[in-house]
C-alpha cells in the first residue's frame, strides 16, 4: 500500500460491519503530454453521484488490474488501452461507508479512440489545483502524489 487507511465520512455507519471484504478497484490516471489528467463525475444512481474521480471500476472474478482497467475504460469512456500500457503505480485502501475498497492506481499515457461519456458522466482535463468539485475522497491521495512528483506546492483541489 502507498498510504495508511483513508476513512471517508468517518461519522457515518459502515455497511457490512467491521469484517467486510475488501473490494478491488482498478483506477486509470489518463495523462496527456502536458501533464493534464482526466477526472470524471460519478453518474447519477451511484454512491457519491456527482463527485469527481479518476475513471475505473471493480475487478471481476479472475481479472487482473490491467484487464479490469482496460475493460472499464472501454465501457465507461469508449477508449481502448493495451494491457502492456497498464502498470500499477500506487494503491490506497479506502474505508467508505458503503464499502472497503483497495484502489489500484495505474498511470495511462497511451490509448486509442475519442472519449465517449457512455454513463452520462461529465469529464474534465485538469491540472493542479483541480477546479472541479466535489472530489471523491479516494481521489485526493492521487492529487497529493501528483503534486509531490511535480514539485507543486499548495492546495491540490478546491474543497
Amino acid at each position: 500500500m502507498s498510504g495508511s487507511l483513508l476513512v471517508a465520512d468517518a461519522a457515518l455507519t459502515r455497511q457490512g460491519g467491521p469484517d467486510r471484504a475488501v473490494v478491488d478497484v482498478a483506477v486509470g490516471i489518463l495523462l496527456q503530454p502536458d501533464g493534464a489528467f482526466l477526472l470524471t463525475s460519478r453518474p447519477q444512481g451511484k454512491v457519491y453521484a456527482g463527485y469527481w474521480e479518476f475513471p475505473g471500476g471493480k475487478l471481476e472474478a479472475d481479472e487482473s488490474v490491467a484487464q479490469a482497467l482496460a475493460r472499464e475504460l472501454f465501457e465507461e469512456l469508449g477508449i481502448q488501452v493495451a494491457l502492456v500500457d497498464v502498470q500499477l503505480w500506487k494503491q490506497q485502501l479506502v474505508d467508505y461507508p458503503h464499502a472497503l475498497v483497495r484502489l489500484n492506481f495505474c498511470k495511462i499515457f497511451n490509448w486509442q479512440g475519442d472519449l465517449q461519456m457512455r454513463e452520462q458522466q461529465d469529464a474534465a482535463w485538469q491540472t493542479l489545483p483541480t477546479v472541479v468539485q466535489p472530489v471523491l475522497p479516494g481521489t485526493v491521495p492521487v492529487l497529493v502524489w501528483l503534486a509531490e512528483e511535480r514539485g507543486f506546492a499548495g492546495a491540490t483541489h478546491i474543497s
